[in-house]
């Protein structure tokens, strides 16, 4: 009896050295020996399914299935599936009788953001080289290791990043990524004393190289009429001097843009940051109100200088960020009901030329990115999405800094778990097999 516990404790003591050495997987760095149930569960789980009574597509708020279609691609593994679909589609596509043969199929061209020529012109327009992109992740909601791990993933995979509204940080820059600022309602990062905006800072922050765009940010889903929420735990030193606020007090912005309250001053604040920075102007939103869609972009086909070069629509139904419940549930259009009349609306009044559409809202698995460039987007991009590829496991404690992924992850030891150098692989991995997936999706409907 006593050589099997000595086997068993040199065994586990085995297994605890080779999960704090390994870099592949932060669950079992971060929750040695113990991590491996988590895993066990995953791997069988789909075969002890069958007796029971909770399907792949009953949580909340990303299934089994599509996490596990987001894992697969980020892990470079196989995404076929055998015996038949489990999907209950609300919509499908059309395939063509005459697909179009492998030898003659095209991978998606780019699109420019921003115009040359005539008002609202930009002196260094933006080539977007992938229709799917990572949305607006701030440093600080993050670790310093999941935005190096995207930066660098970014630039493999060929997408660029968002800032989120937390301000621009060296492990934004550090992969060398197209990066995308975001002007968010306290303007953190390009904000003078006051919290006003500073030509200056935006001046510095434009003369990166990397940085290609910038977004005003009016709205997020998750919770459309409230500013960002960043708990006093996450407000470190670092990240309280990016964001120019006390260390360990709450980071709450204003519930909007205190100089911005109609069209009109939108407009000129679009234009004011396009002439100072040189670069596309993007406007992000939630949609509440068709009339203001109808009035913005009839302003804009009026004043084509007060026009951004682009516009994210980010459906209600929530995202990454802190938030009150009744807004994350309640408030502002999905992302189904608000992309289709965007796009309409853009049509109609003439502006398709003019401003590219972004998308987002839960978008994370290749048949949603291809419904949404079917009603009209230009682009997609994804918050979550890449969350899944750095290895979130939707444990629910984003805004506690105790991730056990090192993911929003606030305490050192967790963060350690996360190796940017192997993260960055499967971020890329997620970003070239959702373009590979969505071609397919096109190619089979000729």
């Amino acid at each position: 009896m006593l050589v099997f516990f000595v086997i068993a404790i040199i065994f586990l003591a085995l297994v605890y050295l080779h999960d704090i050495r390994q870099t592949h997987h932060t669950i079992l760095r971060n929750f040695p020996v113990i991590g491996h149930v988590r895993y066990f569960a995953e791997t069988w789980g789909e075969y002890m399914r069958q007796y029971q009574y909770l399907p792949d597509w009953a949580e909340r708020p990303f299934n089994r299935m599509e996490r596990s279609w987001v894992y697969r691609s980020a892990k470079g593994v196989s995404n076929l599936i055998s015996f038949g679909s489990e999907a209950v589609p609300s919509f499908i596509f059309r395939n063509a009788t005459f697909p179009i043969l492998e030898e003659e199929q095209k991978s998606y061209p780019g699109k420019m953001i921003g115009i040359t020529e005539g008002p609202g012109t930009c002196r260094e327009p933006f080539m977007a080289r992938s229709f799917f992109n990572i949305s607006g992740m701030s440093y600080g909601a993050l670790s310093h290791a999941a935005v190096t791990a995207l930066s660098r993933g970014a630039r493999l995979g060929e997408v660029y990043m968002s800032t989120g509204e937390g301000g621009l940080s060296s492990y934004h820059l550090d992969g060398g990524a197209d990066i995308v600022m975001q002007i968010g309602t306290a303007k953190y990062g390009v904000r003078d004393v006051a919290g006003e905006l500073s030509e200056e800072r935006l001046r510095v922050v434009a003369a990166y190289p990397q940085v290609k765009m910038f977004e005003i940010k009016l709205a997020q889903g998750a919770k459309p009429g409230k500013g960002g929420i960043l708990p006093g735990n996450k407000v470190t030193e670092e990240v309280a001097k990016i964001r120019g606020i006390p260390v360990g007090q709450p980071s709450i912005s204003p519930n909007r843009h205190k100089d911005i309250g109609n069209l009109q001053e939108l407009g000129v604040f679009i234009a004011r940051v396009r002439e100072i920075t040189g670069k596309p102007v993007g406007v992000k939103f939630v949609l509440g109100d068709p009339g203001f869609l109808d009035e913005w972009f009839h302003d804009c086909a009026e004043n084509p200088a007060h026009c951004p070069d682009f516009i994210q629509i980010d459906g209600g139904e929530g995202g990454t960020g802190a938030a009150p419940e009744p807004l994350a549930d309640y408030v502002g259009l999905p992302i189904t009901q608000a992309l289709p009349y965007v796009s309409a609306m853009r049509y109609e009044h003439g502006l398709a030329g003019r401003i590219r559409i972004i998308a987002s809202g839960k978008l994370v698995t290749p048949d949603k990115v291809a419904w949404a460039l079917c009603m009209g987007a230009d682009l997609v991009s994804s918050a979550r999405g890449f969350m899944f590829s750095l290895g979130c496991i939707q444990a629910m404690k984003c805004g506690s800094g105790r991730c056990p992924t090192g993911v929003t992850a606030v305490e050192p030891r967790l963060i350690a778990g996360l190796d940017p150098a192997d993260k960055a692989v499967r971020v890329a991995r997620y970003a070239q097999k959702m373009r590979e997936e969505v071609e397919i999706i096109a190619h089979s409907c000729g």
